[in-house]
């Protein structure tokens, strides 16, 4: 090798470079051109390589959307339009006008819009979760982990709520099977009223005295509906055993054709007033059955005024009407009750000179 050879090679080797003293700063390294153009050639060859791959996710995820949000719309109205003509077509009874008039429009309307309340909100909770996890599992999230931990949440509100499960399932099937409606006058057991609210979760019942229930639908164990069909207004008519039957049943047959021609009995009852006959007999008195059916809810008041008229009639026709223990025929109402007790005697009465004198003498001493 020659010298010049040496020389270069020598010259050409980088020297080594001083190590920087503890007073000496590290110098900032300026990136060249050269370096940012390397890195925007990488970063866009990893977006030519993935472009396709986030594209196809992306259509994915948009077809899905508009798929469930599309499946959501059709569903939903298809559910409004069952509704609706649920609505607007009211089965009748046998065929008759009865029908008409066991459901009113407010009952139908509430009724219709619960149903229809509850099917779009399961309907749009099946469709949305549905969506839901068809796109992470677009994203390839792994679903078992998170199904799994739904479960489980699943078991412990079901836990934790149940009775609000049980008061929700119970206002569905109630609502679903028309058991009572608004306007309807039922007893559930815990309450009786007249129904003014029905929700899925309580039932608003209007007591008697004006009082407002709020009877929850998981608690009705047993329902009376006393507004469906019709209703029975029975009266019981006590008269003393020794009435005349066929007058007494002229005069009853009398009350009910007269009653059932007047408004506005004639619309309430649904069928004539009948004499159905002798309830019971008794040692001193008779029960003598008098029904009708009439329109639903509105038994107590032809009740009232049937025993009105019944009273006025017998009244005119002497016929006397007896409740309860009764006194015997010809002794006055209002005798003395003490009159058959005997006076006491003065013999009680140690004090008394009758008393003294029955008293046995005493014996004569024998000590001297």
């Amino acid at each position: 090798m020659s010298l010049s050879a040496v020389l270069l090679a020598a010259g050409s080797s980088p020297s080594p470079s001083p190590s920087p003293s503890p007073s000496e700063s590290p110098t900032v390294t300026v990136p060249t051109l050269q370096d940012a153009q390397e890195s925007a050639t990488n970063a866009a060859g990893w977006v030519e390589e993935n472009w396709s791959t986030w594209l196809a996710i992306g259509l994915r995820v948009l077809l899905i959307l508009v798929i469930a949000a599309v499946l959501r719309v059709m569903v939903r109205r298809a559910i409004t339009k069952l509704i609706e003509r649920m609505n607007r077509t009211v089965q009748s009874v046998d065929g008759t006008a009865l029908g008409g008039l066991l459901v009113n429009v407010e009952r139908r309307r509430q009724r219709s819009q619960a149903i229809g309340s509850v099917l779009r909100s399961v309907a749009s909770f099946l469709i949305l979760g549905t969506a839901a996890l068809m796109i992470l599992a677009t994203f390839q999230i792994n679903l078992a982990p998170l199904l799994a931990s739904a479960g489980v949440a699943g078991v412990a509100i079901g836990f934790g709520a149940r009775n609000l499960v049980t008061d929700f399932l119970s206002g569905v099937f109630m609502i679903l099977e028309d058991q009572y409606g608004v306007g309807d006058q039922i007893d559930a057991g815990v309450a009786t009223g007249e129904v003014i609210e029905v929700g899925l979760r309580v039932t608003k019942l209007r007591g008697d005295n004006g009082e407002i229930w709020y009877v929850r639908n998981g608690e009705v164990k047993r329902i009376g509906n006393l507004s469906q069909g019709w209703a029975t207004a029975g009266v019981d008519v006590t008269v003393r055993y020794s009435e005349d039957l066929d007058k007494v049943r002229s005069t009853l047959a009398e009350v009910a054709d007269k009653m059932s021609k007047e408004e506005p009995w004639n619309e309430l009852l649904w069928s004539p007033i009948e004499v159905l006959g002798l309830d019971s007999v008794l040692l001193d008195s008779m029960v003598v059955r008098v029904s009708a059916k009439t329109m639903p809810g509105k038994s107590l008041a032809v009740e009232r005024e049937l025993r009105w008229r019944i009273k006025r009639a017998f009244d005119a026709a002497d016929i006397r009407i007896v409740g309860g223990p009764t006194a015997p025929e010809g002794e006055p109402a209002d005798a003395d009750p003490t009159a058959g007790v005997a006076a006491p005697s003065v013999y009680s009465n140690t004090g008394s000179p009758q008393s003294a004198a029955a008293s046995p003498l005493t014996p004569p001493s024998t000590i001297k």
